[in-house]
């Protein structure tokens, strides 16, 4: 916007009074920021016509009006504001300039309007005159500055949810990981016990037969025919034993191994090991069992997978076994679209959603984190009286080119 300077100004001549007034009040009318002027009293001497309409008023209407009592009277909380405490007249009661943001000026209307407003003292001979206040209306200012105020509480808020989220996180793999390793020394302690006993009785029993053997036969030449033929039948006898003790130590080792990896598992694949263990799981448990499977033969997991999915079903299986007291299992295997859907439900005793999220509920972390290593997810479903259903969501691998998967 140009403004039409007087033209002793444009010819480089002093400006006279008049000229000053006028070019200031041009100045005045240009800027889009509230300015007025009040003398001692506080009543409006000078307002812009932008100060006068953010306040609802033209400027005629304000001249000789106390601006303390028609616009600064009251806090934004609608509390009274003493014209004591007034920034504003401080300004040039005590000859201190001030530059506030805080507070609100009041319309014409009622409503409040957070202005940023500054106050000048009029100085005229030495002599304080008044006052000059500039305003200006940060209202979407203080909107946006809450708002980000706000949306920093929120992500703070966040924050800190997702660190205690994270904590807990922690501490339960650490809890995991610190059960699976007892786990592991336990089922080394069951397996060192078992081959002690089962499997060093067994060699020292062989062991002290061999010696037999031995010492028979080296004494066998200083016996009669008689004698030496019926040693050769007690020594027949004493083998027939050994072969005995050595098919129970065969059977021992192949319990021992079937444990630890079921052999069917390599030789049949996993749908067969996942029959077996079932059926072995519902007679030793004397459950009724209802069976489903209905997955391609074919389909064949990648080896990791196939494990992570069989030692699930063992742990679903044992948790059926040790909380549900249950007379019937169903369980249904199927493929629904490119996901694996193994459910395995009960009609035992149940228990509240909050039991498979406890902290100790090692065996049902073992699991989700089983599933959720190949992306899968374990979904469980229970009510007290009603009993249990766990179902394994995992994606399928996409088949190669060359049919296996990838």
């Amino acid at each position: 916007m140009s403004l039409n300077l007087p033209a002793a100004l444009d010819r480089g001549e002093p400006l006279t009074a008049p000229a000053w007034r006028e070019t200031l009040g041009l100045l005045l009318a240009s800027t889009g920021e509230g300015v007025y002027g009040v003398d001692l009293d506080g009543r409006c001497v000078f307002i812009n016509p932008a100060g006068a309409r953010l306040i609802g008023y033209e400027p005629a209407e304000l001249i000789g009006c106390n601006m303390h009592d028609l616009t600064h009277h009251a806090r934004a909380d609608g509390s009274p504001y003493p014209e004591a405490e007034c920034p504003i007249f401080n300004a040039f009661r005590r000859g201190v300039p001030c530059r506030i943001d805080s507070e609100v000026f009041w319309r014409r209307d009622g409503t409040a309007m957070a202005v940023e407003y500054s106050s000048h003292p009029i100085i005229d001979g030495g002599q304080v005159r008044g006052a000059v206040v500039t305003f200006v209306d940060i209202t979407e200012r203080r909107r946006a500055a809450d708002a980000l105020h706000r949306a920093k509480d929120e992500l703070e808020q966040r924050v800190r949810e997702r660190t205690a989220e994270l904590e807990t996180a922690l501490r339960q793999l650490r809890e995991l990981a610190a059960r699976a390793e007892m786990v592991r020394e336990e089922e080394r302690t069951r397996i060192a016990r078992e081959v002690h006993d089962e499997l060093g009785s067994l060699l020292v029993a062989m062991k002290m037969d061999v010696n037999w053997l031995d010492k028979r036969l080296s004494e066998q030449a200083a016996r009669t025919p008689q004698e030496a033929d019926d040693m050769r039948s007690r020594m027949r006898c004493k083998c027939q034993n050994m072969s005995r003790l050595i098919e129970t130590a065969v059977d021992n080792v192949g319990r021992i191994i079937t444990d630890l990896r079921p052999s069917i598992l390599d030789h049949q694949g996993l749908w067969a090991a996942l029959e077996w263990q079932a059926q072995e799981f519902a007679a030793s448990a004397e459950l009724a069992l209802d069976w489903c499977m209905t997955v391609d033969e074919g389909l064949a997991l990648p080896e990791p997978m196939a494990m992570a999915v069989f030692r699930i079903f063992q742990e679903m299986l044992s948790n059926v076994g040790r909380h549900a007291r249950a007379a019937h299992l169903r369980i249904d295997i199927g493929r629904q679209g490119d996901e694996l859907q193994m459910t395995v439900e009960d009609d035992g005793v149940g228990a509240p959603p909050q039991a498979f999220e406890a902290a100790d509920a090692y065996g049902i972390m073992g699991m989700r984190e089983r599933a959720r290593h190949f992306g899968g997810m374990l979904d469980i479903a229970s009510t007290p009286g009603e009993g249990t259903r766990m179902r394994l969501r995992v994606q399928l691998p996409v088949p190669s080119p060359e049919g296996s998967v990838a």
